[in-house]
């Protein structure tokens, strides 16, 4: 069964498709100055135009990894998330809080889904 990688570098890429499973990098938010609910949305929808261009969408996410770099923003991220997420389609998913890559990113999300 083939590989396939796009939008990578040396370190890492973006997509990794294997068969029918699509693995995403973590994504963080475009603009770390923005709040958790923003930062949130703008990783959300990174992931949607990863997925599309993998030929899949959130409701195929099988699981999910989110990184918070506070759990006092558990709630407002999970607002953003179960909104986003379509009804009856919930991957399985982990949420820990961790230090991210810079100390304004307040959200990162990995992804693996189905094609």
């Amino acid at each position: 069964m083939s590989i396939t990688r796009h939008h990578g570098n040396q370190r890492m890429s973006q997509i990794v498709i294997h068969g029918d499973t699509v693995y995403l990098a973590g994504q963080v938010a475009a603009d770390a100055s923005a709040d958790i609910t923003v930062q949130t949305r703008q990783v959300l929808e990174k992931i949607d135009k990863l997925l599309a261009e993998a030929g899949s969408d959130n409701s195929k996410i099988l699981s999910a990894q989110i990184w918070l770099a506070s759990m006092g923003h558990f709630a407002q991220m999970n607002a953003v998330w179960d909104a986003w997420v379509p009804e009856g389609h919930a991957p399985a998913r982990a949420c820990i809080e961790a230090r991210l890559a810079t100390p304004d990113l307040l959200v990162e999300v990995g992804i693996i889904a189905a094609r």
